[in-house]
């Protein structure tokens, strides 16, 4: 089965990828490519895409990888119906039971009485 992955190229901090068809078993720095389709730089946003090449593969079922879909579809390429567009992992807090804002009031209220108390007597 073919994947379309991005396969890093570009110096240390400065990345660059290549969209790379490949086997899906194979890790994507090696050297068994079977097309590059394009490319995309993470700092400016900007990809270069050979459409001809990618509705190809994609019709002869090429898996795109998610964030190679998310790179799709931000340049409006059309993607067949059976690839699956992953929604993003909404953050969550892991205890939020342990929040100070999650906390009763009636500690708050409590502490607030008790200093009022004190002048008062004396």
């Amino acid at each position: 089965m073919l994947a379309i992955r991005l396969q890093r190229i570009g110096r240390k901090a400065l990345p660059i990828y290549r969209l790379a068809v490949q086997e899906s078993q194979r890790h994507p720095s090696s050297g068994r490519v079977v097309a590059y389709v394009g490319s995309y730089n993470p700092h400016t946003k900007e990809a270069n895409l050979d459409q001809d090449k990618l509705s190809y593969y994609l019709g002869n079922g090429a898996q795109p990888t998610p964030r190679v879909v998310r790179i799709l579809k931000d340049q409006k390429i059309a993607l067949p119906s059976w690839v699956k567009d992953e929604p993003k992992k909404s953050l969550s807090t892991r205890h939020p039971e342990k929040l100070r804002r999650n906390q009763p009031k009636e500690e708050i209220v409590a502490e607030q009485s008790s200093e009022e108390a004190v002048p008062a007597e004396a």
